[in-house]
């Protein structure tokens, strides 16, 4: 035996001991003999990366079809072996696993590749879901060995990892896939944010430790006591999953009841239930915080019993109660009860897996990819709801249909299908009339009324109320197709009555050109395509303003840009030179002023300009309005710093930060002991609970800085913090 493989032997004798070891032993020579002379970006052998896909899908315990396929799934691709030879030498079943994995670099779909790929990959695992586990493991020892690619290589593997690949880890339940993939791709594109919650989990860890411990010990005992036998032990943290449950569930850091967690795990499903009732009946569970998986599993066949209770101390800690069996699909999902020919199925209330019943939203992604044209569409509807929050409701049949919490009558039409959402009038539950907009609960039965009218559409109210991505999406597609020259008109008018209300320069703002940065900053296509977004209502009109007045270095900026383009006005008092710290040469007796647009502060290189009636207005060499001054080149000047004891400078910075309660009273409160004169401030927030805070503030000595932003950068949930400049940023 060859001793490269005696690894992968060794996991699959373990997880897998009826694999016939020969055939995989064969796949190797002929992927190594192909493989030969390629190398990766890392210099390490071809053949490593096959390797490591079939190991890490052994320990997921798959079968031996499943392991030729990888060892093989890029030869058919990225070397002169065919697929009718690897058909030849393999069998059927082999070349056509390979197939669907074979990514379509050989045809070129400009940007639509990346969703034909996702296409073709689907259309696959609908024959075969084991492309797809292929498929992920493929992509895990990929983003495991990301540190080779360039910036904006890793860039866009991490996001599809984020946005595409780890949603379907979770939905074929394979969490331990999941969570890795997760972790990785938010160190890659969120280095900061990634570091300042393992810094903050990390600091709470010894604590946190003493403290499970002490639980842990408690349930134990009891279990004894109660003659059940039982595995107890502490939960890993993923530091992706604390992150989305700060966006999605909107809590602070140390709300997160998960960051303490304990699995609980037994022999039978009967003993699941006398471990809850013993936990019950020492700790007072927290209400609305039990879920019971096992009657009621998850989509991805996830079945456990989830409580909340108040511990010791009487803080909360959360507890997973669940069998051995479903612990181990749990983890490997699908791929855990892939043996040979076996249909996966869905489990019963037993928690075994009854064959020959498929997945339902294999079946549902199928219908997606039958009626959307558009590989890109069809990749939005890819991008699932990832909310842990579900409710499960009835068909008048009794087909039952996961939706996301709070979801309508009208997401349920669209779930069921497009046509039935398109044409949804209104809806009966539990066999009552409701109004479309109402919330439907766990256990509903519900029947929808479609019109008959061959004109019957969606209403653009239903965007306001529906929670689903799916009828989101519809009900957008439906307006861009039916009203799409009309939005762009409306749009156009909307963002220029924002623009006249606020008295902005019409003629600058709207240019050709920043509004196009503008679009690609927000990832529209064309000028077009960001009108046609704020006609449809996708986006505010005034939000479209405020960027691009921010694109400029605000609204003085603008006002600026105005005065500076405007006819003579009368001179106001203005500090000389002296108190800007800036001469002018050949002229100590000017008027200077720092321009706000940049705040410039000694140290940087700048350029004055001479304003009609302002002064000279100093500006950072590189603030992006000196490219539009460099226009009128007979009204520029030299400058140089000249700082007095009197001199005071204006200073921005930019501080970014993970959400939280009294965020902004502390980074207040530490600027104010960096003595530094706080003169404005602005916070926003984003939905993936980031703030960004903005500060300008006068300072004397620049020096000074430094200390500041060390300062700032020290208080917690701060993830980065740096001086801005409001042009150039």
């Amino acid at each position: 035996m060859n001793p490269v493989l005696e690894p992968l032997f060794r996991t699959v004798r373990a997880t897998h001991p009826k694999a016939d070891l020969r055939l995989i032993e064969r796949a190797y020579d002929v992927a190594a003999y192909h493989h030969r002379d390629q190398k990766r970006k890392s210099g390490d052998p071809y053949i490593t990366h096959p390797l490591a896909v079939a190991t890490i899908l052994a320990e997921l315990g798959t079968d031996d079809e499943t392991l030729c396929a990888a060892l093989l799934h890029d030869t058919v691709e990225d070397t002169a072996y065919s697929l009718d030879e690897l058909r030849g030498d393999f069998g059927d079943t082999i070349g056509s696993l390979v197939d669907g994995v074979t990514k379509l670099d050989k045809v070129k779909f400009g940007d639509a590749a990346q969703a034909e790929t996702v296409r073709k990959m689907v259309v696959a695992m609908s024959r075969d879901i084991r492309v797809l586990i292929i498929k992920l493991a493929d992509r895990l020892h990929n983003m495991r060995t990301m540190r080779y690619l360039p910036e904006h290589k890793r860039h866009q593997k991490s996001r599809e990892t984020l946005e595409i690949f780890a949603p379907l880890a979770h939905r074929l339940g394979m969490n331990t896939i999941k969570w890795e993939l997760e972790d990785l791709a938010f160190a890659m594109l969120y280095p900061k944010r990634y570091d300042e919650i393992a810094r903050m989990v990390s600091e709470r860890a010894p604590r946190r430790d003493l403290f499970l411990q002490e639980v842990i010990e408690k349930v134990s005992g009891d279990l004894r006591e109660a003659k059940i036998r039982a595995v107890v032990k502490g939960r890993p943290k993923h530091y992706y999953s604390v992150y989305q449950k700060m966006i999605a569930r909107d809590v602070a850091f140390d709300d997160i009841y998960d960051l303490v967690g304990i699995r609980v795990l037994v022999d039978s499903v009967r003993d699941c239930y006398a471990a809850l009732g013993t936990i019950h009946a020492r700790w007072n569970p927290v209400p609305g915080r039990f879920k019971d998986y096992i009657a009621m599993p998850k989509f991805n066949m996830y079945q456990s019993l989830h409580t909340t209770v108040i511990g010791p101390e009487g803080k909360p800690v959360e507890l997973q109660i669940r069998t051995h069996a479903m612990h181990h699909r749990a983890e490997y999902g699908v791929a855990a009860h892939w043996k040979y020919k076996e249909e996966v199925g869905t489990p019963g209330p037993t928690g075994k897996v009854k064959p020959g019943s498929d997945m339902a939203w294999l079946r549902q992604l199928l219908d997606w990819q039958k009626e959307t044209s558009d590989p890109g569409e069809f990749l939005e509807s890819l991008r699932f709801d990832l909310s842990v929050s579900e409710v499960y409701v009835f068909t008048p049949k009794g087909q039952v249909i996961a939706l996301p919490e709070g979801a309508t009558p009208v997401d349920f039409a669209y779930a069921v299908h497009t046509e039935v959402g398109h044409r949804c009038i209104g809806a009966r539950v539990n066999g009552r009339l409701v109004p479309l907009e109402s919330r439907l609960g766990n256990g509903d039965t519900v029947e929808i009324f479609t019109s008959k009218s061959p004109d019957a559409g969606p209403s653009r109210d239903w965007l306001k109320f529906v929670k689903s991505g799916r009828a989101r999406n519809k009900i957008r597609q439906w307006f861009s197709k039916e009203r799409r020259e009309t939005a762009i008109e409306a749009g156009k008018e909307a963002i220029g009555r924002a623009m006249r209300k606020q008295g902005l320069p019409l003629q600058r703002l709207m240019s050709g050109e920043a509004l196009l940065a503008l679009a690609r900053d927000l990832r529209y296509p064309d000028v077009s395509a960001l009108y046609a977004a704020v006609g449809e209502g996708h986006i505010a009109a005034q939000a479209v303003v405020q960027k691009l007045v921010a694109s400029i270095g605000g609204v003085e900026s603008a006002e600026e840009d105005i005065a500076e383009t405007s006819l003579p006005t009368r001179l106001r008092g203005r500090p000389r030179g002296g108190g800007a710290g800036v001469v002018v040469a050949g002229d100590a007796d000017v008027w200077v002023r720092l321009s706000k647009c940049c705040t410039p502060v000694p140290g940087d290189e700048i350029v004055g300009f001479v304003t009609r009636g302002h002064g000279v207005s100093v500006h950072r060499a590189d603030c992006t309005n000196v490219q539009q001054l460099k226009e009128q080149p007979d009204r520029l000047v030299e400058v140089s710093w000249s700082p007095g004891d009197d001199s005071v400078f204006l200073v921005a910075i930019q501080v970014e930060a993970l959400d939280r309660p009294r965020l902004l009273s502390d980074v207040t409160r530490t600027l104010s002991d960096q003595h530094v004169n706080i003169l404005s401030a602005s916070v926003t927030t984003s939905r993936d609970r980031v703030a960004i805070s903005k500060f300008t503030f006068e300072m004397g000595d620049p020096k000074h800085l430094g200390h500041v932003l060390k300062a700032v950068r020290s208080i917690q949930g701060v993830f980065d913090v740096y001086r801005v400049s409001g042009a150039g940023g």
